[in-house]
């Protein structure tokens, strides 16, 4: 088993920063992937980012790419996700999610084998 804590998620103006933050604990992977999602009210759980822990290679949804960065700090087994010039569009329940092996970097939900509790953000314009 894995368990996710995610945290630092708040309200914020648009075009602030915020970094969330997911430590992973319990029998954790080398091979391991760590992802973020995001659902906003009536909306599907949508793909944001995703990281290889070993090696660090990332992919970044459309959405978010040139804003959002997605890192890794594998001494503290803790998942990043900086997040800058933040839009209302942004506003939504934000997921960190762990795979514990694969291939291919994970985008969908069902990919992902572990879930954290989710942390809200929220940016007004």
């Amino acid at each position: 088993q894995v368990q996710l804590v995610e945290s630092g998620g708040g309200l914020v103006q648009a075009g602030a920063s915020l970094r969330l933050s997911c430590v992973a604990s319990g029998r954790t992977f080398v091979s391991a992937f760590m992802g973020w999602f995001r659902q906003a009210p009536g909306k599907e759980r949508e793909f944001v980012a995703t990281i290889r822990w070993s090696g660090g290679s990332t992919l970044h949804a459309d959405s978010v790419k040139g804003r959002f960065t997605i890192s890794r700090d594998n001494a503290k087994n803790t998942g990043y996700l900086q997040m800058n010039n933040l839009k209302p569009d942004d506003t939504a329940v934000y997921y960190c999610a762990y795979r514990r092996w694969g291939v291919a970097l994970p985008t969908t939900p069902k990919e992902y084998d572990y879930w954290g509790q989710g942390t809200q953000v929220t940016v007004s314009s």
